[in-house]
């Protein structure tokens, strides 16, 4: 849903981007530096919950929006690369597992359910892209679906930021639900994807097949 947005995003921060490129900035530091930043503000803010919750979900959107400058500085200088690639989408993941572990560490001895919803949400999450990674592999574009990664960070830093400053914890325990259940949803429209490929074309299929055969250990 929001990752619609990301053209408009990535208009309005071409001159940042261009200003760090004059620095001499590399996206790859960009991306590095803003997945540190969201791990600090999740781990040291959210576990103490209160008031705590609201300001480390300040400090993880701002390290979020400085993570999303990396891309347009990689267009914009022409250093776009397979290790930019790799390294946005594994740090991407480590950004989520400190947001939602430490959703879940906040409320561990407070509220239990509010605690599963989180672990939950980062468990089938973490399927959401690999999902599309595995389809990528084969040939098949997958992306997009119900809830991606984009939607389901604002959503929860939002419900987290409010309660932070006083929305009852229930609203919280609702949301990640919810978000738990799109990114289902999303993993299923993924698999549907290439499901639908594979009817399409069964020799294609066939032959995959086969190469799956020959090497078990993937």
């Amino acid at each position: 849903m929001f990752g619609r947005l990301k053209p408009f995003v990535s208009a309005v921060w071409q001159a940042p981007a261009r200003g760090l490129l004059k620095l001499g900035v590399h996206p790859n530091v960009m991306t590095i530096v803003g997945t540190a930043g969201v791990v600090f503000g999740a781990l040291f803010f959210l576990p103490k919950g209160g008031s705590s919750l609201f300001w480390g979900v300040m400090v993880i959107t701002f390290f979020v929006i400085t993570d999303m400058l990396d891309g347009t500085m990689a267009r914009l200088g022409g250093l776009s690369s397979r290790l930019g690639a790799f390294l946005d989408s594994t740090l991407d993941r480590v950004a989520d597992a400190a947001i939602f572990g430490a959703i879940a560490w906040s409320f561990l001895n407070v509220d239990t359910h509010t605690s599963a919803a989180a672990l939950v949400c980062l468990g089938i999450g973490a399927i959401v892209p690999y999902a599309r990674a595995r389809a990528e592999s084969i040939g098949i574009d997958a992306s997009g679906g119900i809830a991606e990664r984009s939607d389901r960070l604002i959503v929860g830093l939002t419900a987290t930021g409010l309660v932070g400053l006083g929305l009852p914890v229930g609203w919280l325990t609702g949301t990640l639900w919810v978000l738990s259940l799109l990114a289902a949803i999303t993993v299923g429209q993924r698999i549907y994807t290439v499901a639908s490929a594979a009817h399409r074309d069964p020799a294609w299929n066939k032959d995959l097949a086969r190469k799956v055969e020959r090497e078990p250990h993937e």
